[in-house]
């Protein structure tokens, strides 16, 4: 990271900056009122590393090098991230990165922008800042593409908005760009009082679409009440339940987390041009067995679905949407990120832990200055 700074001759305030064992990679930054934030800059940060394929136990605090923002990334320095199920992937070795793309886990995260490379126009040094990043949310510093980047709305807290990026893109993504939902239609949102859950449910509350959700304890049905017809799929068929509901009629789009195990039921709840939209296994990865002629009679669509084989454009455009449909609705206090539990940073694997347990309902998230 940078140690001097050297006055650009553009009269704008660009500096260059001589980043140490790197004398090959300087970067021109835009820095406006707020430069001298970027004066400080630590050499090296805290990161969480996985150190072999496990349990929480092999996650541990360790050095390393502040990245350096690329021409089209922001630098933030992280005061929250958000705890996501693909990071417990990551960590047993089920999930592993796409290949060129930094091994520290961490999917979304919050912060204040402390650099940005010479392409970067929207934000400058010192904006408050939330974003869905490739990898390396565990960590003091962070370098994301800053399409991936969002402003925080004035009324969240850093917690807050970590907890926003990865759920509200994946949910935004798949229920209402793939699985096209719309206000006059019906949605069962399965995992109910996940962190994608219960995003999926207070974006459809915020916007007036009727909802149901599968839910594994009676606490978790009363705990989302208001924002849904939550049903407890260790008591209850909820098959039979939403067939009741709806008088006999089912839903127009399913977002799936649980797979395998839910197939046929999800296809006897879908309507006439029904979308099922998978985004996890949590079930098991094999479908079992199902109706080909009730697929092809209801005309359904199934999809699968993830958010780290997109590409940059493609989250681009997502982020636009949210920015565009959701972040007014943010502003008003709607949908806001439930958050279940906070931990520090150094106890990030209770945090993981946690997530395993199952019992959260909404967000777990890491605060760097806890």
């Amino acid at each position: 990271m940078p140690h001097s700074l050297v006055e650009s001759l553009s009269g704008c305030l660009e500096f260059h900056l001589n980043y140490q064992q790197t004398k090959v990679n300087q970067h021109v930054l835009n820095i406006n009122q707020t430069w001298s934030i970027s004066m400080n800059l630590p050499t090296t940060m805290k990161i969480v590393e996985i150190t072999v394929p496990g349990g929480p136990e092999v996650l541990k605090l360790q050095d390393s090098n502040v990245p350096v923002p690329q021409a089209d990334e922001a630098l933030i320095e992280v005061k929250a991230a958000g705890i996501n199920r693909p990071d417990v992937l990551q960590r047993m070795g089920l999930y592993p990165m796409p290949k060129g793309v930094t091994q520290i886990p961490g999917l979304e995260v919050a912060g204040v922008v402390v650099a940005v490379g010479e392409q970067v126009q929207q934000f400058k040094v010192g904006d408050k800042v939330c974003a869905l990043t490739n990898g390396g949310g565990y960590a003091e510093y962070c370098a994301v593409t800053a399409t991936q980047v969002l402003p925080i709305p004035e009324n969240l807290s850093f917690t807050q908005a970590a907890a926003i990026p990865e759920t509200f893109f994946t949910v935004w993504a798949n229920l209402f760009d793939i699985g096209r939902l719309k206000k006059d239609e019906t949605a069962l949102i399965h995992g109910g009082a996940s962190g994608i859950g219960t995003t999926a449910l207070a974006i459809c509350h915020a916007l007036g679409i009727k909802t149901f959700a599968t839910v594994g304890s009676e606490d978790k049905v009363e705990a989302l009440s208001d924002l849904t017809t939550a049903i407890n799929y260790k008591t209850q068929d909820f098959e039979q339940e939403i067939l009741n509901h709806t008088q006999e009629q089912g839903v127009d789009v399913i977002l799936d987390i649980v797979g395998g195990s839910y197939f046929q039921k999800n296809l006897n709840l879908l309507k006439r041009d029904g979308r099922l939209v998978i985004i996890g296994f949590m079930g098991g990865r094999i479908g079992k067995e199902f109706d080909l002629q009730k697929l092809i009679l209801k005309c359904a669509t199934i999809t699968g679905s993830t958010m780290r084989a997109r590409n940059s454009q493609e989250k681009a455009q997502i982020a636009q949407s949210l920015h565009e449909h959701v972040w007014p609705l943010l502003a008003q206090g709607k949908c806001l990120p439930q958050i279940y539990k906070t931990y520090a940073f150094s106890d990030v694997q209770s945090a993981h832990a946690c997530m395993e347990q199952g019992d959260h309902i909404g967000k777990i998230v890491l605060e760097m200055n806890a």
